[in-house]
């Protein structure tokens, strides 16, 4: 599904074959996927190192232990971090420099839960314990520190919701207009 996903969103992706050999962002995701099942089969050390090779050579860190549904785009890749206790929804779309970091310390659950077919926009940072409802479209460079309800357009520092979509079973994550929507009730 994750193939798919980018080959039908990323206007830059021509087929399926450059997806698999060019795409940072789709072999970042793989390597997750490896390193995930590693880590929940006690094989740390080893889920570990795969995290801090695709860190170091691809600028992409995702904690083997945090939760990743099926049909996710990480668009261009560089600069997402995803931190230990998160969870990222099926069919949503992260782009580049997107944060879901955490607050408080060690052992406890400290990163957001974001739900199915969100859009993080370009720059956007989640923080802390929060949940971002499913159809959720959050706006480049914003700062979101409390829960946004489904179907919700939030944008600024701190988040603001500025419109929520109409259609219950909107998934801005798949048509990535970044500009707004004409589907938002505004």
């Amino acid at each position: 599904a994750d193939i798919l996903a980018v080959r039908d969103r990323d206007p830059a992706c021509n087929c399926l074959p450059d997806v698999f050999l060019y795409f940072k962002g789709f072999h970042a995701l793989q390597t997750y996927r490896v390193s995930h099942y590693l880590w929940k089969s006690g094989r740390r050390v080893l889920a570990h190192y795969l995290q801090s090779q695709v860190s170091q050579n691809m600028q992409i860190d995702i904690h083997p232990n945090a939760t990743l549904g099926s049909g996710i785009m990480l668009d261009h890749g560089t600069g997402i971090v995803i931190g230990e206790t998160a969870h990222l929804g099926h069919n949503c779309s992260v782009l580049h420099h997107v944060t879901l970091g955490g607050s408080g310390k060690k052992g406890v659950d400290r990163h957001p839960k974001v739900g199915n077919g969100v859009l993080l926009g370009a720059g956007a940072s989640v923080l802390g314990n929060i949940n971002i409802g499913d159809g959720c479209q959050v706006g480049a460079g914003t700062l979101v520190i409390e829960d946004l309800p489904p179907r919700s357009v939030a944008v600024g520092v701190p988040a603001k919701i500025i419109g929520k979509f109409v259609d219950v079973t909107a998934q801005p994550s798949i048509g990535m207009n970044q500009l707004g929507s004409k589907e938002s009730d505004e």
